[in-house]
């Protein structure tokens, strides 16, 4: 048996005028997911942290997951990953890709 995490929300980079992170909050709030929310141009850490999560860039949005970072993710790859990390966050609706989907998960640690 594993011992599982207990995840509260999911840490959630982003930057001002970004239309991808807006896409993207825009879904994951019609979820109802809570996110810790973290502006990389109010702190120089929080851009520190995207860079070393994105080959050295500043890619945002930027969401991680217990330890699983995503660069550029779509709502449902985030509510997928999520249905498996922490599935009592995921509304029930939710359906998980099937085996082989989209592909575009960008793990970059963790798993």
């Amino acid at each position: 048996m594993s011992e599982t995490t207990s995840i509260t929300a999911i840490d959630y980079y982003w930057r001002p005028g970004c239309p991808f992170c807006m896409s993207l909050e825009r879904g994951l709030s019609k979820a109802g997911i809570p996110m810790n929310k973290f502006n990389i141009w109010d702190d120089p850490a929080h851009a520190a942290t995207v860079r070393s999560l994105a080959n050295g860039n500043e890619t945002v949005p930027t969401v991680v997951i217990d330890g699983v970072a995503m660069v550029n993710p779509r709502a449902a790859e985030v509510l997928d990953l999520l249905a498996k990390k922490a599935p009592e966050l995921v509304p029930a609706k939710h359906k998980t890709s099937k085996p082989g989907g989209s592909g575009k998960l960008r793990r970059l640690f963790g798993g």
